[in-house]
C-alpha cells in the first residue's frame, strides 16, 4: 500500500456524514417495500454465512457493508482490511473467505443483495482507481488523479468512497464543493472574466474557482482573471503539453494556479496526458463502466431440524 493513497492516514469511515446510515435504510426499503415473502419461509434461525471474494480486486465499502447487515440484526467479522488486495486462490477453489456474517436467516437474506451489490460496485470503483494510479507512477507520473461528478445518482458517497480508497482523489463532491464554471456557464454570462468575478464574489476566500477552457487564450483570460484551475477540456494529448508548459512559463512568479486536464481520458490513452507540467488528470473512467469485483455470500450448511 502506497503511502500517498489517503486510506494509509486513518479509517475513510470517519469521513463519512452523519446521514450515511439513513441512506442505507433507503436502500434496504427500496428492496423489500412491502412484506417478506421468502424471509417468511426461512424465519429468524441463527444461521452463519461466508462471504467470498470471487474475482481478483481491492476490497472497498466495509463500513455500508457492515451497517446494511448491523440493519438487518447481524454481525459481520472481517478477515480482510479496507483497501487490500484479494487474489483468486491458488488451490483451485476460485474463491477467498473475505467476511463471516451471523444472525437470524432472514436477516442474512435481506442484506445479502444489497450488501454484495454494494460491495462489488465499491471494490470496482477501488481497483480501476488504484490500478491506473499505479499506472500512472510508474511513468513517472507525480500529480494527482481523480475522479468526476459523472457518478450514479443516490449512489455518489460510496462511489466517491471507492474512488479514496484506491488512492484517487475525489475532486469536488458536488456544486457546493468549489465553483467550476463550464463553458455553458461562460456563455450564459458572456465572458470568462466577468463569469470569475461574480463566482469570487459570492464563494469568497474559502471556495477555489476552476475554470475549463478550451484553448491557450481562453486559459490565459482565466489566470489573468484569478482562477484558481485552469480544465484544458478536450486537448489532444501533445496539445496538452504544449499548453502547459507555455502556461508555466508565461505566468511564472506572476500568479499561482494549477493546471487540470480532463475530457476522454481512458486507461488506453491516458499516459499521452501524463507530464509534470500538469496537477491534476480527472478522468470518469475510474468510476463509470468499472468492472465488478465478484462476490457471494453462501449460508453455511448445516443440519436443520424442521418440525
Amino acid at each position: 500500500m502506497h503511502k500517498d493513497q489517503p486510506i494509509h492516514h486513518g479509517s475513510l469511515e470517519h469521513l463519512l456524514p452523519p446521514s450515511w446510515k439513513t441512506q442505507i435504510t433507503a436502500w434496504l426499503a427500496e428492496d423489500t417495500p412491502s412484506y417478506d415473502y421468502a424471509g417468511f419461509v426461512v424465519g429468524d434461525h441463527p444461521r452463519t454465512a461466508t462471504l467470498w471474494g470471487k474475482s481478483a480486486g481491492i476490497i472497498a465499502g466495509i463500513p455500508f457493508f457492515t451497517e446494511i447487515f448491523r440493519q438487518c440484526g447481524c454481525e459481520v467479522e472481517w478477515h480482510a482490511k479496507e483497501g487490500s488486495y484479494i487474489n483468486r486462490p491458488k488451490d483451485g477453489s476460485g474463491k477467498t473467505k473475505v467476511a463471516t456474517v451471523t444472525g437470524p436467516a432472514r436477516g442474512l437474506l435481506l442484506g445479502e443483495r444489497v450488501g454484495l451489490n454494494l460491495l462489488a460496485r465499491c471494490s470496482g470503483v477501488a481497483t480501476v482507481s488504484r490500478d491506473m494510479l499505479l499506472s500512472l507512477r510508474s511513468a513517472g507520473y507525480e500529480g494527482i488523479l481523480a475522479g468526476t461528478r459523472k457518478t450514479t445518482p443516490g449512489f455518489r458517497l460510496v462511489e466517491k468512497y471507492g474512488m479514496l480508497v484506491g488512492g484517487a482523489d475525489t475532486h469536488r463532491m458536488d456544486l457546493s464543493s468549489m465553483i467550476m464554471l463550464k463553458d455553458n456557464h461562460v456563455w450564459s454570462r458572456g465572458s470568462i472574466t466577468d463569469a470569475v468575478s461574480a463566482a469570487k464574489m459570492v464563494g469568497g476566500f474559502a471556495l477555489k474557482v476552476e475554470v475549463e477552457v478550451q484553448n491557450e487564450e481562453e486559459a490565459d483570460e482565466a489566470i489573468a482573471a484569478g482562477a484558481d484551475v485552469v480544465m484544458l477540456d478536450n486537448f489532444s494529448g501533445e496539445g496538452v503539453k504544449v499548453a502547459a508548459k507555455s502556461l508555466r512559463q508565461k505566468w511564472k512568479g506572476k500568479r499561482e494556479f494549477l493546471i487540470e486536464v480532463s475530457g476522454g481520458l481512458r486507461e488506453d490513452n491516458v499516459f499521452d496526458y501524463a507530464n509534470n507540467d500538469i496537477d491534476i488528470i480527472s478522468t470518469s473512467a475510474i468510476h463509470q463502466g468499472t468492472p465488478h469485483v465478484d462476490f457471494s455470500l453462501k449460508i453455511n450448511q448445516e443440519k436443520v431440524q424442521t418440525s
